[in-house]
């Protein structure tokens, strides 16, 4: 927050606040949420009009008021905006396993159990299409790729399973809202997927086409 010059007072008048918040909000660090923000910028303004009347305060006073409901917007601002950057970030991520995931298909397969055992659907979910992707990795139908997006190993898989290619792209789907997206898994949905995980294993991969040259 910028400060007002050595030759302004201290305690500023009512105008001088309302133009402090506005030049405040102003800025453009608090443009990630623009609704919002626009709406408190509205609200605050309509409370500069009548703040001292309605309270019976003072000048100074009203304006210690405002300066103090600037403070409480700034911080809110920085609260909404730094979750809505943290959830980007997580969302272009889209790994279906970390680096350090090491885990084979059957661990990731018996965490999935696990979880489903304990009621946590959205954890069965996403460990199952984890094991699913490790299964096809350790069965060479798929390369192995730490860094895979939930997408790519879908695409990746349904070109050698062509017959599972539809259901890969709706299991990778639902992985990433679950796993990135903040969606709540249900027993259906990890029964799908466990379905899924079962025909994959059973299914023969066919040759992958060469991509046709042209002159």
């Amino acid at each position: 927050m910028r400060f007002a010059p050595a030759d302004v007072p201290v305690t500023p008048d009512a105008p001088t606040a309302r133009r402090w918040a506005l030049e405040e909000l102003a800025r453009p660090e608090y443009h990630h949420q623009e609704s919002l923000l626009s709406r408190l910028i509205e609200w605050i303004t309509r409370q500069f009009d009548g703040v001292g009347t309605h309270l019976g305060l003072s000048g100074a006073q009203a304006a210690l008021v405002i300066v103090g409901i600037l403070a409480v917007v700034v911080l809110v601002a920085f609260w909404v905006a730094g979750p809505v950057r943290r959830s980007r970030r997580a969302a272009t991520a889209g790994a279906v396993r970390a680096h350090d995931d090491v885990r084979t298909a059957a661990e990731l397969r018996a965490a999935a159990d696990a979880a489903v055992g304990a009621g946590d659907f959205s954890l069965a979910v996403v460990e199952r299409f984890r094991a699913l992707v490790r299964g096809l990795e350790e069965r060479l139908v798929v390369d192995e790729r730490a860094a895979r997006t939930a997408d790519e190993a879908a695409l990746d898989a349904g070109r050698r399973l062509p017959e599972l290619a539809g259901d890969l792209v709706a299991a990778s789907a639902l992985f990433d809202d679950v796993a990135y997206g903040g969606r709540s898994a249900t027993a259906d949905d990890e029964r799908r997927v466990h379905d899924l995980d079962v025909r994959a294993q059973a299914t023969h991969p066919v040759r992958e086409q060469p991509a046709a040259v042209t002159v």
